[in-house]
């Protein structure tokens, strides 16, 4: 994939990141680029926080994917330790082309890093072809999903 590089985001990643996560119809209904204070705000909380895992994809100086990984110890499976990945986006201009794959590739390598016995994600229900493309990865759609709101 040339000269592709996944690495930490910082917070002069944010215009870029947020861009991405709007770029969608359903990114577009919740996500708003024009005021990036509450993103970074969050950034800060994940940059200060060792089980969040935000990444971006830079090919050419240029931010073209990113997700969020995070690491949750637990009680449940023997005490297993998992991961979820949360907020894969993909540069529009590079979607088709490999790269959601080998940040999922590097989500799940670094879960294994982090010791963890169960990597596991959400999608929304509407985005079939990313189903399509989690499943062709080996992941099983094995549970039902459920969110509460808090407003």
């Amino acid at each position: 994939m040339g000269d592709l590089t996944i690495r930490p985001a910082t917070a002069d990643d944010l215009p870029d990141i947020v861009a991405m996560l709007a770029d969608d119809p359903l990114g577009a209904q919740r996500e708003s680029p024009d005021d990036l204070s509450p993103y970074e705000r969050a950034f800060a909380r994940l940059a200060g926080d060792p089980n969040q895992h935000l990444v971006v994809a830079v090919r050419e100086d240029r931010v073209v994917g990113t997700l969020q990984l995070t690491v949750i110890p637990g009680l449940s499976r023997r005490g297993a330790t998992r991961s979820i990945i949360e907020g894969v986006r993909i540069h529009s201009e590079e979607r088709g082309s490999g790269l959601g794959t080998l940040l999922i590739e590097w989500a799940v390598d670094e879960s294994r890093r982090q010791d963890c016995q169960l990597v596991q994600l959400t999608s929304d229900a509407t985005r079939i072809d990313a189903h399509r493309f989690y499943e062709r990865l080996g992941f099983e759609a094995s549970h039902l999903g459920f969110k509460l709101r808090l407003d």
